[in-house]
């Protein structure tokens, strides 16, 4: 019972606490449902901020806590780095911040398991306790460190591409297997702590060791698989501390990060363990030369590419990672504008594994206010590209490659791609003919109704934007 409150106020304060756990964690499930659409998207983030500030308040008054200097500071220091990040932070390093922020959240729930270890080391816990507090440990360091290395290879300062070495996989299996004894033993003899230090040191190993053989084609994978492990450590953290408000909301992230991570495995034809053990994809680097030589593709400059879009009837934008680079979201959008002027249908296709996190390419189109309805997911859009007389193609290279229908020998066979070479004309904007994050040259580039339009993706739509005025 409480003992700063009344003692008829104090002792309706469990239920209570409940009772707002139970509103909360309802507006963390509508606020989850509101992402699902750019449209609802900004008020479904502010619904579940607002329910985990409400979560933090009630929890305090619950564990009693009067004494908020610390929590103070941490507070102003946190909200300060996170309006700085997010008045700096651009688009196309969006991905590497998702990364960073999976990172610390599993750091913050192998904490608060460790730190709830050394509140109460002296009570007779249960074994059960003590095994969640390894597994809360185990899956947020694994999440840290797996996440440092993602944002390191998303922002360049580690190679994109695998990296490997002989016995790798049966390392990361003898670490498992080490971390799984020595959690055993520290749940048989939890005075000791020297087992829960090198479960944590290994954790924090296996999770270098877990993302540094995969490629860059797979990373909007690894980004959601980590934000799910950030989940299930949270979750794992709440059952130690004993918080169902915790329990509820890390379990929401997990379940739907697992979720997201299998619809990005369905949308790339490949399945889990060959996305973490299958060592694909990198940097991506000089096109490909066939056996027969180099190949022969046409270039089209911006009066050229004015005159196909403005007197089409049905024009498909192709968004992929380039468009995120140049900043171009804005500029696409006045081209789509002044197209739809000239009475031609405009529409968006949008890869479930366009750019370099799930949900990149929408997010960045909602900047520049695109209107939702125009954007078509894979499925929805290619029934269209038949009757498209042209398509943009910005920037998007993998997802867009004939190969994945058109030859069983390419690494991407079978992958589910947007269509657009059946369209009747076809625009790519790229800088130059380099390789996607699958390493592998685009059959797209080369087909007969195809045409190169190279340079930096925003100055050459801001000349096709003159262009198209002056017709």
């Amino acid at each position: 019972m409480s003992t700063f409150l009344p003692e008829s106020i104090a002792v309706y304060l469990p239920t209570f606490v409940q009772i707002v756990y139970l509103i909360t964690a309802s507006m963390f499930i509508i606020g989850l449902k509101r992402l699902g659409s750019p449209a609802t998207a900004r008020s479904g983030n502010q619904l579940a901020s607002l329910a985990m500030f409400i979560g933090v308040i009630v929890t305090l008054f619950d564990r009693e806590i009067i004494s908020f200097e610390y929590i103070i500071i941490g507070v102003i220091v946190g909200t300060a780095i996170g309006a700085l990040l997010a008045k700096r932070v651009e688009m196309t390093s969006m991905p590497e911040l998702v990364a960073v922020f999976n990172g610390f959240g599993g750091a913050a729930s192998a904490l608060v398991a460790a730190g709830e270890y050394l509140r109460i080391a002296e009570v007779n816990l249960p074994g059960s306790d003590l095994f969640i507090m390894c597994i809360s440990i185990f899956i947020g360091s694994v999440t840290f460190t797996g996440s440092l290395i993602a944002y390191a290879k998303l922002s360049g300062k580690i190679s994109g591409n695998p990296i490997t070495f002989p016995g790798q996989k049966p390392l990361n299996a003898l670490l498992m297997v080490v971390i799984l004894g020595l959690s055993v033993y520290f749940v048989i003899d939890p005075t000791y702590l020297v087992p829960l230090l090198i479960v944590l040191g290994i954790s924090l190993l296996l999770g270098i060791l877990f993302v540094i053989p995969i490629g860059g084609a797979d990373m909007p994978v690894v980004i959601s698989l980590l934000n799910s492990l950030s989940g299930i450590a949270a979750s794992a953290a709440g059952f130690v501390v004993g918080n169902s408000l915790l329990i509820i909301a890390g379990a929401l992230v997990g379940a739907s990060g697992l979720i997201l991570t299998n619809i990005m495995c369905k949308a790339m034809n490949r399945t889990l363990t060959n996305v973490l053990f299958g060592a694909f994809g990198g940097d991506g680097g000089a096109a490909a030369v066939g056996e027969g030589g180099p190949k022969n593709y046409k270039e089209a400059m911006a009066d050229d590419v004015a005159v196909m879009t403005a007197y089409a009837q049905r024009v498909v934008i192709v968004p992929g990672y380039g468009l995120a680079v140049a900043q171009a979201q804005h500029t696409i959008r006045e081209v789509a504008s002044l197209l739809e002027a000239k009475g031609v249908d405009v529409k968006y296709g949008i890869h479930p594994v366009a750019g370099r996190m799930p949900g990149h390419m929408n997010v960045l189109l909602a900047e520049a206010n695109v209107p939702y309805p125009q954007l078509y997911d894979m499925d929805d859009i290619n029934p269209e590209f038949e009757k498209t007389d042209v398509v943009l193609v910005i920037g998007a290279n993998d997802v867009v490659n004939p190969q994945a229908r058109n030859n069983p020998a390419s690494p991407i066979y079978g992958m589910p791609i947007l269509n657009v070479d059946k369209a009747k004309t076809v625009i790519i904007l790229k800088r130059s003919m380099n390789t996607g994050f699958a390493g592998i040259d685009n059959d797209l580039f080369y087909l007969d109704n195809s045409y190169m339009f190279f340079g930096d993706a925003k100055k050459s739509l801001q000349t096709l934007v003159g262009a198209i005025k002056e017709l």
